[in-house]
């Protein structure tokens, strides 16, 4: 899911692929929050891209569960989107 123009506006370019890693893992939200020790609430915040925070704890106990690294969890968009095809440096 890419980012909103708010959250692009105050800096927020992080996406969340929580749907993704438990779609791949066969596994529901309330299974994870189960597992994880984290309510439904807060994982759906995560995975619906509304979090402005994550705690460490929090991070470490999806990790655990989905046996995952935090750079599977989270991507951040570029500033700028990349040029299209490829570039000629000028003559």
């Amino acid at each position: 899911m890419a980012p909103t123009d708010d959250e692009q506006s105050a800096g927020h370019r992080v996406v969340c692929h929580l749907d993704r890693l438990l779609a791949e893992r066969r596994m529901t939200l309330t299974e994870l929050a189960d597992r994880a020790g984290v309510t439904v609430v807060n994982l759906s915040v995560l995975k619906n891209d509304r979090a402005r925070a994550v705690r460490f704890s929090t991070l470490t106990a999806i990790c655990d569960v989905l046996h995952c690294q935090p750079g599977d969890l989270f991507s951040v968009y570029p500033t700028e989107p990349p040029a299209p095809g490829p570039q000629t440096p000028p003559p």
